[in-house]
């Protein structure tokens, strides 16, 4: 096995350049000065009093610590690994070479994912996300394909430890769905799925259509970070209606007898929000400003982008130039997204949740992405 040692000793000290090379660009010195700084300010005398300073202060120093701590894993890691390799090499170990490959294959997968993190750099990458779904022209084919493409994203969140929230949901008349909102919880949730937004049309043989013809349809998904605390969207009082309704399943059964559900609508902008998911209208209303929040910032993000880089794209109508990904079924199988060229021939796989390479591949492309004719 000895055959193996320059090989496994060359990766490992690429590896050694690239975290030498990531501590300056991680300015890891400075965070390091500022934990110090902010510790020395939690440990000032009332402190404590103000409870929303003290949150800030808290949550900084955790994404600091977060980053250190990212690192010194990678480093020990790497450090472990140098030590297996020069054991294996002096008593010439079969099976320490072997747990040396293995280690190699977890430490790629772990700088790779490493990787998509830091590309992560806007404040809202870490937040919650609130996805919306709407079925396009076309009755249940269409209907049916948001099912679908909710089913994919409660998988892919499944997959990635993420807790989901249903907040609203109509349902088809016949099959499927005519939209849904919900939130995926976790840290990076909106990193990881904020690529999803635009339009997502499915080409298959419909099951349906008795004739069995291959029909086309679209569905226009919305993603949108959560807003917490640090980002400061103010709404007053006399800015908002409340409205209370019952809510109701499909075709009227299932009647809540008290007025659970919350309609929120704010005045100035004429956003309309509706959460009636919960029994508890507390709940329904705590759920609706979430996604209220959510489109405010939203709206506000867009408003200072286009000032910022005078162009029309984040205002662009939803319509064929807006399609991101296509999903074949017939008479071909692929998953092909229209920006990034990324493509899958296993689609069962992707409807299934498998959406890792196409995530990957717009976050290493964020400013190259664009479309194809296809």
């Amino acid at each position: 096995m000895l055959e193996f040692y320059g090989e496994y000793h060359t990766r490992l000290k690429e590896y050694q350049e690239r975290l030498k090379a990531l501590r300056g660009f991680l300015e890891l010195e400075k965070k390091e000065a500022r934990l110090a700084e902010l510790d020395r300010i939690m440990g000032e005398p009332g402190f404590w009093e103000d409870a929303r300073k003290a949150a800030e202060v808290q949550k900084e120093r955790t994404r600091l610590m977060n980053a250190l701590e990212d690192y010194e894993r990678r480093a020990r890691q790497l450090e472990d690994l140098e030590v297996l390799l020069e054991l294996a090499r002096e008593e010439d170990d079969v099976q320490a070479f072997k747990e040396v490959a293995e280690g190699l294959k977890d430490l790629d997968r772990d700088f790779r994912e490493w990787q998509l993190k830091l590309l992560m750099g806007e404040e809202e990458d870490q937040n919650n996300a609130i996805i919306t779904i709407h079925a396009g022209a076309g009755g249940t084919e269409a209907q049916d394909w948001a099912a679908m493409l909710l089913r994919m994203y409660l998988r892919y969140a499944e997959r990635k430890g993420y807790r989901t929230e249903t907040i609203d949901l109509l349902e088809g008349d016949e099959a499927g769905i005519k939209s849904v909102t919900f939130s995926v919880n976790g840290p990076y949730a909106y990193g990881h799925l904020k690529s999803e937004t635009g339009i997502h049309r499915l080409v298959r043989i419909s099951p349906f259509d008795a004739s069995g013809r291959r029909h086309t349809s679209f569905a226009a998904v919305q993603v949108l970070p959560e807003v917490d605390d640090r980002i400061h969207i103010e709404i007053l009082d006399k800015d908002l209606r409340v409205d209370t309704f019952r809510a109701s399943g499909p075709g009227g059964q299932h009647v809540n007898k008290t007025s659970s559900a919350v309609r929120l609508t704010h005045i100035p902008t004429g956003i309309v929000v509706v959460s009636q998911s919960e029994r508890s209208q507390h709940r329904n209303r705590e759920l609706a400003m979430k996604v209220l929040r959510a489109r405010l910032y939203e709206l506000e993000r867009r408003k200072r982008e286009e000032k910022k880089q005078e162009i029309q794209e984040s205002q662009k109508e939803i319509a064929w130039g807006s399609q991101i990904r296509s999903y074949v079924l017939q008479p071909y199988r692929l998953v092909k997204d229209h920006r990034t060229r990324h493509e899958e021939g296993n689609v069962e796989q992707v409807l299934d949740g498998e959406l890792d390479g196409f995530v990957e591949a717009y976050l290493l492309k964020p400013d190259e992405g664009h479309q194809d004719s296809d």
